[in-house]
């Protein structure tokens, strides 16, 4: 996989399992700045190295979040109301609607 790849699929990680909001915008930059720093490595066991560190972080952002499903999912005494109502609203934003907020007094 080329640089650009690793990269995007890095920065893609980060934001759908960390966050992209103002508190949680310093992961994106770390690692905007640490692939703007070292474009080009001379040593090539380093290059090859660095991008094999950034692949392992990407598969583990997403293996942690997959086990933390999967932990929620099989877990019957949790209360679930928030889990099901996020999966219902990215089940109605896929065809393009909003579910509307519940009223509670």
């Amino acid at each position: 996989m080329r640089v650009g790849g690793v990269y995007r699929e890095l920065l893609r990680a980060v934001e759908k399992h960390i966050g992209k909001t103002g508190e949680k915008r310093h992961f994106k930059d770390f690692i905007t700045e640490e692939f703007r720093k070292n474009p080009h490595l001379p040593d090539e066991a380093a290059a090859q190295k660095e991008m094999k560190l950034a692949r392992d972080y990407t598969f583990l952002l997403n293996s942690v979040h997959h086990h933390k499903e999967l932990l929620f999912s099989y877990n019957i005494a949790v209360d679930r109301s928030d889990e099901m109502r996020k999966t219902l609203n990215r089940s109605a934003a896929s065809v393009g609607l909003r579910l509307p907020d519940v009223y509670q007094p």
